[in-house]
């Protein structure tokens, strides 16, 4: 089933001259000067912290210097007539912005496809790339779609994600996720040199007396000791990593902390959502 893509111009919703077959496949057709987010519906035409998603874009533009004024209600309209029109049900979105013309928004839609459950009881299997920190993460760009598939596309089938580290060996973050580790019975995650992403906003709240927080990342020497790790996006919420680099975390399955922030994670989730 093709991505679904439409243009939101001031006259209005306009077809693309061209088709993908996901959100990944259209990320060719897309600018390198622009800026994006994305994340995913519930029960169809509900979203999550969708104004903080907005809040990160116009962020995102004022650091790479597009002007960019939103609109939010005929934004939000316009993605939930596109909703509607695919019929879909839950939908995975994305919206772009240009440099070359930020009064044109690009929102592209595929079919939700939830993770399969054997990750999150099982985990899965991740390795780290060396030197590999990003410049300006804090700009979630498109340039960064586009330099990433170097990355992904040199993961070997079993690795489900690519954490990045600075040139001292901290783990910063995955390629397109927050990353976490429990050590010491303290959650730590970095807090400079990452995106911040809107999952671990509320990673870091549920994480309230469930742990202690600490801001900091841990070094690539320590994965030996780490007791549980796991990465969080948007669109996937909380995923249990049990291995990096062929070196198990913990006892190499999913951790109690981990299990307890997710279903605090789910429960936060159902008791904010909204409709678009």
């Amino acid at each position: 089933m093709p991505c679904f893509v439409q243009k939101l111009t001031p006259q209005g919703l306009q077809d693309v001259d061209y088709v993908g077959e996901s959100l990944e496949d259209t990320v060719r057709y897309e600018p390198s000067d622009g800026v994006y987010t994305v994340t995913n519906t519930f029960h169809r035409t509900q979203v999550l912290k969708f104004d903080a998603h907005l809040d990160r874009l116009e962020d995102s533009a004022r650091r790479a210097d597009i002007p960019l004024t939103l609109d939010r209600q005929r934004l939000r309209q316009a993605l939930r007539h596109m909703i509607e029109r695919v019929a879909w049900g839950d939908v995975r979105f994305r919206i772009t912005v240009s440099k070359s013309d930020p009064s044109t928004l690009i929102l592209s839609l595929e079919p939700f496809k939830p993770l399969d459950e054997k990750l999150l009881t099982q985990g899965t299997h991740c390795i780290t790339a060396a030197n590999s920190a990003r410049h300006d993460p804090e700009t979630k760009a498109t340039a960064w779609m586009h330099t990433r598939k170097a990355l992904q596309n040199a993961m070997p089938p079993n690795i489900y994600d690519t954490f990045l580290c600075d040139a001292e060996g901290y783990i910063l973050e995955g390629l397109a996720s927050n990353f976490y580790a429990v050590l010491d019975n303290t959650l730590w995650t970095a807090e400079r040199g990452v995106l911040k992403g809107i999952s671990r906003q509320i990673v870091l709240e549920v994480a309230q007396g469930i742990l202690s927080v600490r801001l900091e990342p841990v070094h690539i020497s320590q994965l030996a000791q780490l007791q549980e790790a796991f990465l969080s996006s948007s669109s996937r919420g909380i995923v249990p990593v049990v291995s990096i680099n062929g070196i198990a975390i913990g006892d190499g399955k999913v951790g109690a902390h981990t299990r307890a922030l997710r279903q605090a994670y789910t429960n936060w989730l159902h008791a904010h959502l909204e409709e678009l």
